[in-house]
């Protein structure tokens, strides 16, 4: 699992990210493939995945959250890729942000979120009131 970000060495999150496994499917050039997001936020996903697609690919997601009777598709971003076997150990895959976002799917995530946070709250990552 990711370990808690170091905001010196990246960027600021626009959103916490809660540690939860979730399946995603997400097109590529052959097709649908399916991996594990490690973590979520209102914002967007990390998947872990030794095969990363390029920073500022947009993607289609497939995401079936716990508390829908459907999967729903979004669209994404690739904003950061790890890549396999790097030297700073990190975990492979890719950071995605989500895009045109409508307000109903946006609510859902948001929702689902927020139900982790109460549930899990010492799995919260990047949050000042445990950093």
């Amino acid at each position: 699992m990711p370990e808690k970000v170091d905001k010196s060495k990246s960027r600021a999150r626009r959103a916490d990210r809660l540690q939860h496994e979730l399946l995603v499917a997400y097109r590529t050039v052959d097709g649908f493939i399916t991996d594990w997001a490690v973590n979520i936020s209102r914002g967007g996903i990390f998947i872990n995945t030794r095969n990363p697609l390029a920073v500022g690919t947009t993607v289609r997601l497939i995401i079936s959250l716990p508390d829908t009777a459907f999967p729903f598709d979004l669209s994404g971003k690739v904003m950061r890729v790890n890549e396999f076997d790097n030297p700073s150990n990190q975990v492979p895959g890719m950071g995605i942000e989500f895009v045109d976002v409508d307000e109903e799917k946006r609510a859902r995530i948001e929702r689902f979120v927020e139900r982790l946070r109460k549930e899990l709250p010492d799995m919260a990552m990047n949050d000042p009131k445990k950093s």
